[in-house]
């Protein structure tokens, strides 16, 4: 583990005001009336408002996107609006994103309802739950930055915005690593020398929350796999990566130390030859941060195209252009072997989910990754596929191929209301 230390300021306790935090948490978990859900990305921040009840109901949703870059948006619909409104803003980073964010919101009737606020967050290292943010934590979360120094710092950036807005209000992090907490050993373990596990070097895998609401909604749904079967989920968007899912538990994923690690990806590479990064070194003067700057932000889909790193873009341009129909290809082949691995692992498979933005929306993505893998019992409805029906899958299909869209505000969501309204802590 890295030792680290925030600056004095940062570790400053107020012992009296923390007593005054859990007070609050107390006189409000039994009667929250609504939650904001914030999702910050690398350039991004996604923002929900629910109204606590059974079911959670989406009263407000948005997202800034283009943070620290020209052409930045607030875009946000109501639930009862039939179009989105959008007006530019101005933002530095994400710190100046979220005070921008709060100025909105507090125009809003509905934020005079929120009683707490949930966040994602990529790495949580060894947290498996979601958990009430402490100082305690935070100190935590800035020492573990060097895991993920493209989501992480910017993670703590909304979370500290929010309490300066209001010291009072709980905060809850739902981690995207956890769901990964249950693979085995060796699914975890990386063939490097033992000592650097002892740092906190290993597999871990991301989507978690993503992956948490699909198992979630198979349940719901009736398909026993969710709980008693072998289980692919393939979450398909400018992220891409799997997960093998035995018993509702994960066995195995395709990320790794980091979100770069396994499938072919927009602006990622997936799995590479490490003996890449010292050849380029040599070859072509390439520093560390360059390296991982091209691994991060320059391959991929964009990266062999030359031409987007959206999908929908290469496959309006396949046809006439060999770069994007290879980029496309690719994706796909690599996605093939991924679910053929997995398959294998699990000893067999009962169902096959496709999520996220690719694999929601794109029904000749599907096809490709399913071609010639009849011999797992996978078949596709071309005609179903076509429609992105709930169920894609033939009535001679072994395998049953569903589309399910993902939530991953609404898993969040619903960890706040677990924390908050079942933590013995609270009462």
């Amino acid at each position: 583990m890295i030792k680290c230390f925030r600056p004095l300021e940062r570790r400053k306790k107020k012992p009296c005001e923390q007593k005054t935090y859990v007070g609050h948490w107390r006189r409000e978990a039994l009667f929250m009336q609504s939650i904001l859900i914030i999702n910050g990305g690398s350039s991004s921040i996604k923002f929900t408002v629910y109204r606590v009840g059974e079911p959670l109901k989406r009263c407000i949703h948005g997202s800034m996107d283009r943070i620290g870059m020209s052409g930045s948006n607030l875009t946000w619909k109501n639930w009862d609006d039939t179009h989105e409104h959008t007006h530019d803003i101005e933002t530095n980073d994400h710190r100046s994103a979220a005070n921008t964010l709060i100025d909105w919101l507090v125009k809003q009737d509905e934020f005079t309802k929120i009683d707490a606020i949930g966040h994602r967050v990529v790495h949580g290292m060894k947290h498996t739950q979601p958990e009430i943010v402490t100082q305690d934590l935070l100190d935590e979360l800035y020492c573990i930055r060097p895991y993920d120094p493209d989501h992480l710092p910017r993670e703590i950036e909304l979370i500290e915005a929010f309490r300066h807005h209001d010291s009072k209000m709980p905060q809850v992090v739902c981690f995207d690593t956890a769901f990964h907490s249950t693979m085995p050993r060796v699914a975890h373990q990386l063939p490097i020398p033992r000592r650097f596990e002892t740092k906190g070097i290993k597999r871990y895998g991301f989507h978690g929350l993503s992956y948490a609401f699909l198992i979630e909604e198979l349940e719901r749904l009736g398909d026993p796999a969710a709980t008693t079967g072998r289980v692919i989920l393939a979450h398909l968007g400018n992220g891409a990566s799997m997960a093998a899912v035995r018993d509702g538990k994960s066995i195995d994923t395709s990320m790794g130390f980091t979100p770069t690690a396994g499938l072919v990806m927009s602006t990622r590479s997936g799995d590479l030859d490490p003996g890449l990064a010292p050849y380029l070194a040599r070859t072509e003067q390439m520093s560390t941060q360059h390296f991982y700057e091209m691994v991060n932000h320059k391959s991929g889909l964009l990266g062999v195209s030359e031409i987007s790193s959206d999908m929908r873009d290469l496959l309006a341009a396949e046809a006439a252009d060999a770069r994007a129909a290879e980029a496309v290809t690719l994706f796909c082949y690599q996605a093939k072997k991924w679910i053929g691995s997995f398959a294998a692992a699990l000893g067999g498979l009962d169902t096959l989910v496709f999520t996220a933005g690719i694999g929601e929306n794109c029904p000749s993505v599907r096809a490709r990754i399913c071609d010639g893998l009849n011999f797992l019992g996978i078949e596709l409805n071309e005609g179903r596929n076509s429609e992105n029906a709930d169920v894609i899958s033939s009535g001679n299909s072994r395998v049953t191929i569903r589309i399910i869209r993902t939530d991953e505000e609404l898993m969040i969501a619903r960890s706040v209301c677990h924390v908050l309204g079942k933590n013995p802590t609270l009462y």
